[in-house]
């Protein structure tokens, strides 16, 4: 008789690029990456998969995504992106930011939340894939 075993789903699912690239960024391996220390905790709980196998609804570095804030349901599109590409106000958040490191990883449909330097926790949905590079064939950004 087979047994059937649970194995929980983890909490972010990475591509073995982004996941070299954010390890490299952090550990200063890169330019214009400052030290991140919580983002290792997020890398080391991560499931890595081959950038081909990446699922059309996880959040990858590029990924254009709309989120959802809770709880009036503001809709906010950003795309979390290498700290060298850093432009707030065009919607590209650095992916060490505490906005950027919510949502990598991360699949439409789940809730996230990040703290607002000297305000609120804001909590959001992940509501869209909007543009994921993977998705359409993109696999070295």
């Amino acid at each position: 008789m087979t047994r059937v075993v649970s194995i929980p789903a983890r909490d972010r699912t990475l591509t073995e690029l982004d996941w070299i690239r954010i390890r490299r960024c952090i550990h200063h391996s890169e330019p214009d990456c400052a030290p991140y220390a919580p983002f290792d905790d997020v890398l080391e709980g991560a499931a890595i998969v081959p950038v081909h196998r990446v699922g059309p609804d996880i959040v990858t570095m590029y990924s254009r995504l709309l989120l959802r804030l809770l709880p009036d349901g503001e809709a906010l599109a950003v795309t979390p992106c290498y700290p060298r590409d850093d432009a707030p106000s065009a919607g590209f958040v650095s992916v060490l930011s505490p906005l950027g490191g919510a949502v990598v990883g991360r699949r439409v449909g789940d809730l996230t939340q990040w703290a607002v330097p000297d305000g609120p926790t804001v909590q959001a949905e992940i509501a869209a894939l909007l543009f994921q590079p993977e998705a359409n064939g993109d696999y070295a950004r």
